[in-house]
C-alpha cells in the first residue's frame, strides 16, 4: 500500500524502485492496531475472564477523552499494539492523530461491550452508518411500522452531527451518544474500521471523504427494494453492496472521493 503525503493509502501495494512493497499507511496500522487489541481482549471478555473484565471497566473511564488525558489509561493495550507496529519507523506523520483514533475507538468498544456476555460488539465490516441503520429498522419494526423509514429520524440526525462536527472532542461525543444506544439494541460495530476512518478526518483534506463515506454506509445499508420472483414471492436479503470486499480500504472506496 503505497503512502502519500496525507497519511491515506492508495488502492494496493505499489513496488518501490528496488521492487519491493512499501511499508503499510500509517492508517492501515492504525486499524491493525485496534483490530488486533480488541480481537485478543473481546474473546476473553466474553468467557468472563477476570482480568479482561477489569481492563474494560478501565478503558470506559475513557469513553469520549482523548489519549494520555487519564492517566489510568497510560500503557492501554491498543496504544502499545500501534506502538510496536510503529516502532523503527520513521516516515509516519501525524502520530497524535493516529493515537487519539485508536485511544477513542477501543474505549468505545468497551463502552459498548459493557455487560454483554453473549456476543462480541467488535464485528468486521460492520459499518457505523449500516449499524445506525440497522438500529432505525429495529426500533421501526419494534413499533410494528412496516412503512418506510422516516428521513427524519433521530438516529440518522444523530449520525448527521458526528459528520458536521468541528473537533475530534466533538467527534468522540456524538459518537458516544451512538454507541450507548448500539448497545442497548447489541448492534455490533466494526471498530477497526471506524478508527482508520477518525484517523484520517482529524487531517483536513480528507475530512470530507470520511463524511460522505459515513453518508454511504448509511445509504448502503437501506432495505433492498423487493422483486416480484415467480408465484409472486419476494425476494430479500442484505443491502451490503457485494461488490465491496473485506480487504478494500477506506470501507471501500478510493482515499479522497
Amino acid at each position: 500500500m503505497t503512502t502519500t503525503t496525507t497519511g491515506a493509502a492508495t488502492d494496493g501495494p505499489a513496488p518501490s524502485s528496488g521492487g519491493r512493497a512499501e511499508p503499510p499507511s500509517v492508517h492501515a496500522l492504525v486499524m491493525q492496531a485496534t483490530d488486533t487489541y480488541i480481537a485478543r481482549v473481546q474473546p476473553l471478555y466474553l468467557k468472563d475472564n477476570p482480568a479482561a473484565v477489569a481492563e474494560l471497566a478501565r478503558l470506559r473511564r475513557g469513553a469520549g477523552k482523548r489519549a494520555h488525558q487519564v492517566q489510568d489509561l497510560w500503557g492501554i493495550g491498543s496504544l502499545e499494539e500501534l506502538s510496536g507496529l510503529l516502532a523503527g519507523r520513521r516516515d509516519f506523520p501525524r502520530r497524535t492523530d493516529a493515537e487519539h483514533a485508536v485511544f477513542l475507538a477501543s474505549t468505545l468498544w468497551a463502552l459498548h461491550q459493557q455487560s454483554g456476555r453473549e456476543h462480541g460488539m467488535h464485528v468486521k465490516r460492520r459499518s457505523l452508518g449500516g449499524a445506525v441503520r440497522a438500529l432505525i429498522r429495529l426500533k421501526t419494526e419494534s413499533r410494528g411500522d412496516s412503512g418506510a423509514e422516516e428521513e427524519g429520524s433521530p438516529l440518522r440526525t444523530r449520525l448527521v452531527r458526528v459528520g458536521t462536527a468541528e473537533s475530534i472532542e466533538s467527534v468522540a461525543v456524538r459518537l458516544r451518544e451512538i454507541v450507548l444506544l448500539l448497545r442497548t439494541a447489541q448492534v455490533p460495530l466494526d471498530y477497526g474500521r471506524l478508527a482508520g476512518q477518525l484517523h484520517r478526518w482529524q487531517y483536513r483534506p480528507d475530512r470530507a471523504a470520511v463524511q460522505r463515506e459515513w453518508g454511504r454506509e448509511f445509504h448502503l445499508a437501506a432495505p433492498p427494494r423487493t422483486k416480484r420472483g415467480k408465484g409472486g414471492a419476494t425476494d430479500g436479503g442484505d443491502a451490503i453492496d457485494p461488490s465491496l470486499s473485506s480487504s478494500e480500504e477506506y470501507g471501500g472506496y478510493a482515499a479522497g472521493e
